[in-house]
């Protein structure tokens, strides 16, 4: 720093002050820094290293364990007398304290009001997990969606289904969104368009894998559990559809291998799409012998049965799903053998010829197939049929358990039966005869069905003799309810329960027990839109889903709360047709969800909604065996207050003397007459003072 001041100043004291900057003009004065020329520092450069080893010390302890033992204490609380506290208030030294924390207590209380003071953020950021398919994420977000512009758009997805091996294949069919005068009256236009069954790949979201074409829109559809090379399909005049795809097999494994090829001089085209196959379907049903009406609901019977012409289920060696179940609002459900029929000679594949590429897997069975098994759901009072629109049986594909009780022969394949050749390994052995077959003793033969009105039924499906006209025919249901205020649209039995069912239709949906009789174990109220779909988590025992029409989905967790859904998340603008659930791996759940557009939408399941906790099957068992005994009690408040008004009303009748089959003695029946005297009396003398034959002074009865 160098100072400048006069001559005569020189070795005066120097005393330095603060000045603001803003006192004169250029009052700031900068102090750059600059390089000192004159200065050198030799620099040395030393590469060391420091390893630090912690303390170490081992200590232990015990603790000297005393026997525990209860002990208990009293006291009353330390109070001022009176004339202590008026003292005390009275002091100046209590006041003046009073006036100074008085307003530090108001700001305290308004603060505890605004905001808790005790709330944690710290230990409460862990918990906010926000990444995607996180164990605090609990919505369903879109994983990928599907729509065709030529095949599938302005139209409704009838039926989802998922590829039984392949994963990430996944099915749909699509149809009209016609009504019936609409339809009638565009039948022309109607037949030109093909009916097609989408078969979607993830690794191609633009452009379908395979279409699969119908003689009509198709309403339902499965692949076969044992060969999902086999699809049979459900149309909407009431024919029953079989595709066989084996010869696309390789192209739904590998879908690039499938794309057309490219010579290489020739130009490539982004906007060119990929030829998309059209696959004919190789046998259908006669409309003689089908359904009436569209078929809306399809089953493959599983691989460890099968029933013959007098539903008696019986052992199926083969292991092979070779029956199908279809119903329709037609008043029946129908049984379907895809084994060529006794007397048919069945070509062997190479030797059949077709020019029009079909396969000919089931060349025996096209326009000549019927029914083998048809059930008619007769009403317990006269007025018609039931129409059902949805079924449910209580086997399921996996499960061989009733195998068991027949010893070890049932649980091998028969080679003689399975030698027969066919597309995809697919068992095209004759039926054999019902002696070498065992019955299957512990298979219940009834199942649950909806309707179309809304009613829910318990039927069997094997006929008995009629005692008035002395023929084989389907007993009627053992209980009907109508609960439902629409068709029935969904019946499926829980995963993880046999006996539950849940069922679908209208503004509402019940969870039934098999053998509760007296209604539903679970029933919901009126839900402001109407129910569309519904299905169980594969994954958790309480958790299902239902659809809604105005395109959203509801979660509903039995454990959380059965009064409202758990969450209530919006899908689609477009109201919602079907959803099925998928398990792809145990971390990664699917949810396909289709709607009236004809747009495919597959949702990740969240980890809170996949993951199911230690004891959720106890805690669901114990809710199911709660609400059976809820139910019974209810069934016996219900009897009690019947016979309880019953009895009021003997009562009633026997105080009025008109009891029915009741003997009266000598002194009940001189009360009866007493009182019949002295009503004609009264009725009389009304009548007299009515006419003005009779003063309205009463004159004494006479004794009796």
């Amino acid at each position: 720093m160098s100072v400048k001041r006069l001559r005569r100043d020189f070795g005066a004291p120097v005393q330095f002050s603060d000045r603001s900057v803003t006192d004169a003009k250029d009052g700031y004065v900068e102090c750059v820094s600059f390089e000192d020329k004159t200065f050198d520092l030799r620099k040395i450069e030393i590469d060391t290293g420091v390893q630090a080893v912690p303390d170490l010390s081992e200590a232990g302890t015990q603790t000297e364990w005393k026997h525990p033992r209860n002990a208990n204490t009293q006291y009353y609380p330390r109070e001022f007398e009176e004339q202590q506290k008026e003292e005390i208030q009275k002091e100046t030294q209590f006041k003046t304290f009073v006036t100074n924390v008085t307003p530090r207590f108001e700001l305290a209380l308004q603060q505890n009001e605004i905001m808790d003071v005790f709330y944690d953020d710290w230990m409460n950021l862990a918990g906010q997990d926000g990444s995607f398919g996180g164990k605090a994420d609990s919505h369903l977000k879109e994983y990928q969606s599907f729509t065709d512009l030529q095949f599938s758009k302005d139209k409704t997805i009838t039926c989802i289904d998922w590829h039984p091996t392949v994963k990430g294949i996944v099915a749909v069919s699509v149809a009209e969104k016609l009504s019936f005068d609409s339809r009638v009256d565009q039948s022309a236009k109607i037949v030109m368009k093909p009916s097609l069954l989408l078969i979607w790949s993830f690794t191609d979201p633009i452009h379908p894998q395979l279409l699969l074409e119908a003689p009509d829109d198709i309403y339902c559809f499965k692949f076969s559990p044992t060969d999902p090379n086999i699809v049979a399909g459900g149309c909407l005049n009431g024919q029953l559809v079989l595709w066989d795809i084996s010869q696309y097999e390789e192209r739904l494994k590998n879908p690039k291998a499938g794309a057309k090829k490219k010579n290489p001089g020739q130009a490539v085209f982004e906007d060119e799409a990929p030829e998309t196959p059209i696959m004919r379907y190789c046998a259908v049903s006669g409309i003689e012998n089908s359904h009436k009406s569209a078929i809306t609901d399809l089953l493959w019977i599983p691989d460890h049965m099968e029933l013959n012409r007098m539903g008696i289920p019986q052992e199926n060696r083969t292991l092979q799903s070779v029956q199908i179940m279809t119903c329709a609002t037609d008043n029946c459900i129908l049984v379907w053998d895809t084994r060529p029929p006794k007397g048919t000679q069945h070509e062997e594949k190479g030797t059949m010829k077709n020019p029009m590429g079909v396969p000919t897997t089931f060349k025996y069975l096209d326009l000549n197939w019927k029914p083998h098994l048809k059930v008619q759901l007769h009403k317990s009072e006269p007025g018609g049929d039931h129409s059902p629109t949805k079924f449910s049986i209580q086997e399921k594909q996996g499960d061989r358990n009733v195998l068991s009780t027949l010893g070890d022969a049932s649980t091998h394949k028969d080679p003689a039966a399975s030698s027969g050749g066919g597309g995809g390994g697919f068992n095209f052995a004759k039926p054999g005869s019902g002696r070498e077959k065992r019955t299957l003793s512990n298979v219940k033969t009834v199942m649950f069905a909806g309707g179309e009105d809304g009613e829910i039924l318990y039927v069997d499906w094997m006929p008995q003799k009629d005692q008035d006209s002395n023929k084989l025919m389907t007993p009627k249901p053992e209980f009907y309810s109508t609960l439902h205020d629409g068709p029935v649209n969904t019946a499926q039995r829980s995963p993880f329960f046999k006996d539950i069912i849940l069922f679908v239709g209208g503004w509402t949906f019940s969870i039934w027990k098999e053998g509760v009789n007296t209604g539903p174990i679970l029933m919901s109220s009126a839900s402001p839109k109407r129910l569309t779909c519904g299905q169980w988590s594969p994954s958790r025992p309480g958790v299902f889903y239902i659809s809604l029409e105005d395109g959203s989905i509801d979660v509903w967790d039995v454990l959380d709360r059965t009064h409202e859904p758990s969450i209530n998340q919006s899908v689609s603008s477009a109201s919602i047709t079907c959803i099925f659930p998928y398990q792809v791996t145990g971390k990664q759940h699917l949810l396909a969800v289709g709607d009236s557009t004809g747009t495919l939408h597959i949702l990740e399941i969240p980890w809170s909604l996949r993951t199911p906790t230690n004891s959720e099957l106890t805690g669901v068992t114990s809710y199911f065996d709660r609400e059976v005994k809820r139910r019974s009690f209810v069934k016996a408040r219900w009897d009690f207050r019947e016979q309880e008004k019953r009895q009021l009303e003997a009562d009633a009748k026997m105080k009025a003397g008109i009891a029915p089959n009741v003997t009266l003695s000598e002194e009940e029946v001189l009360m009866k007459m007493k009182q019949e005297y002295l009503q004609y009396v009264e009725e009389e003398s009304a009548f007299l003072r009515h006419l003005g034959l009779k003063d309205d002074i009463d004159e004494p009865l006479p004794e009796v």
